[in-house]
């Protein structure tokens, strides 16, 4: 491999690990805490909405555009196949990173909890991510930062193919990671509209981009996934037994 293409795609790399580490922490806190009086932009609060709302619909758009085979064969012509993920993970970092960076409250308190429903809210918070923990480790391969292609071209390897597993989690819904965040963002013991704003747009997101990615993942997949849609429910399980 030329060295400037091993230079390349280590920075890359580096680049998304970065990016994703300090993006998903900063937005953890963001959820936990609440927006962070980092901006003020000393707007009125319905333009606080609106500006909200776009910020919301600018990672919306950037997270699921960029994942469509339509986007990726374009790319393609552009960027090698095995840079695509990390530039991916890149994006996602920078455009999420802002959006708490530049999240601006309302100050409408509609709704705060205390004494033991803060609590449960607060446990309920932990719970999501105990289940974020298992659905991950339920994933015998899971590579959010796209480092695997761009090690194997380091290494002079064909990246590695995904099998569909079906294990852990997975047995009960088909995206308990996403079911697990959806839990996180609603486990706020204080709503304000801003709040309430963010909660509605990121579980519509969370539900639209979820039908997108099975649609793609049938493609993939092929008959095997499509038996799995019709025994497993896509976020909330049916009972507690497992379904496949």
């Amino acid at each position: 491999m030329p060295d400037a293409s091993r230079v390349a795609a280590t920075v890359l790399l580096v680049l998304a690990y970065v990016l994703g580490c300090v993006s998903l922490g900063l937005f953890g806190l963001f959820l936990w805490h609440g927006p962070f009086p980092l901006t003020d932009l000393s707007l009125t609060p319905p333009q606080i909405l609106c500006f909200d709302a776009l910020l919301a619909l600018a990672f919306f758009l950037q997270h699921s555009g960029m994942l469509r085979k339509s986007f990726r064969a374009k790319l393609a012509r552009l960027l090698p196949t095995h840079y695509q993920p990390a530039v991916y993970a890149v994006v996602s970092g920078i455009v999420l990173l802002l959006l708490p960076l530049l999240w601006q409250p309302t100050r409408w308190d509609l709704l705060t909890l205390h004494g033991p429903w803060r609590w449960l809210v607060r446990g309920a918070f932990f719970a999501s991510m105990a289940g974020m923990t298992w659905g991950f480790g339920s994933l015998r391969h899971f590579d959010p930062l796209g480092a695997g292609p761009l090690l194997a071209h380091l290494r002079g390897r064909p990246a590695p193919a995904m099998p569909l597993i079906i294990r852990g989690a997975y047995r009960w819904v088909r995206h308990p990671i996403y079911s697990s965040f959806l839990l996180m963002v609603w486990a706020s013991p204080g709503v304000t509209a801003d709040r309430l704003l963010f909660n509605a747009l990121w579980s519509v997101w969370m539900v639209v981009g979820t039908r997108l990615e099975e649609r793609d993942l049938a493609a993939d997949f092929g008959q095997p996934y499509r038996e799995y849609q019709r025994r497993v429910p896509m976020l909330l399980p049916r009972t507690l037994r497992p379904q496949a």
